[in-house]
């Protein structure tokens, strides 16, 4: 099991990094709350991280957060969460925010994230109701991540749009959320910007 990785970040294409340690690339998916903490490319990062075996892939997670991993793993082992879905619960909200939800029987605002329907949305808040102590007293270790800097010229606003279907939102959807935002600011900033307007709207 590979639990963390310390090395140059190389590439963002949102919602994927690739981290060079010691001359071999790992592939990452991170969620958005992991992704805007990162610096530029070139910087030294360290993440923790899951590693899921399929029969056709190995899929490696990482996370700024212990808390946030633990979060993750508790939620892959809700029936019908996948890794996919967990991601984008993590992007869509932070882990204080998922825990008043299922602490206040919020089931709407679960509602609010790409893939999570009624029906999901009740069945989170009963099976993590029992899992928060899997998690929950996790110390809340952040590994040293610098600022977001600017980046390269690439388009910030296709990078945002793509990240947001990765999640589960539709193409229609995504732009709609992206629509209004200074397409000037970096994608990871304007993925952070479209999340946070839609949890509030």
């Amino acid at each position: 099991m590979i639990g963390r990785l310390t090395g140059q970040l190389l590439e963002k294409h949102p919602p994927l990094i690739v981290i060079d340690v010691h001359g071999v690339g790992y592939e990452l998916e991170t969620s958005m709350n992991t992704l805007v903490a990162l610096p530029a490319a070139g910087e030294t990062i360290s993440l923790y991280t899951h590693l899921t075996i399929r029969d056709d892939a190995h899929l490696l997670y990482g996370f700024a957060r212990e808390h946030e991993r633990a979060l993750f793993r508790a939620l892959i082992k809700v029936n019908g969460v996948g890794p996919k879905l967990a991601l984008a619960i993590l992007s869509g909200m932070d882990e204080d925010a998922f825990m008043r939800c299922v602490r206040d029987d919020d089931s709407k605002a679960l509602t609010r994230l790409p893939g999570v329907g009624k029906k999901t949305a009740e069945r989170l808040i009963i099976e993590m109701r029992d899992r928060f102590p899997e998690w929950e007293n996790v110390s809340d270790t952040t590994l040293p991540l610098e600022a977001a800097t600017a980046q390269g010229e690439r388009d910030s606003l296709a990078d945002a749009e793509a990240a947001l279907i990765s999640l589960g939102y539709k193409p229609a959807e995504a732009a709609k959320m992206l629509s209004g935002l200074d397409p000037k600011q970096p994608a990871e900033a304007l993925i952070k910007a479209a999340l946070t307007q839609r949890l509030s709207s």
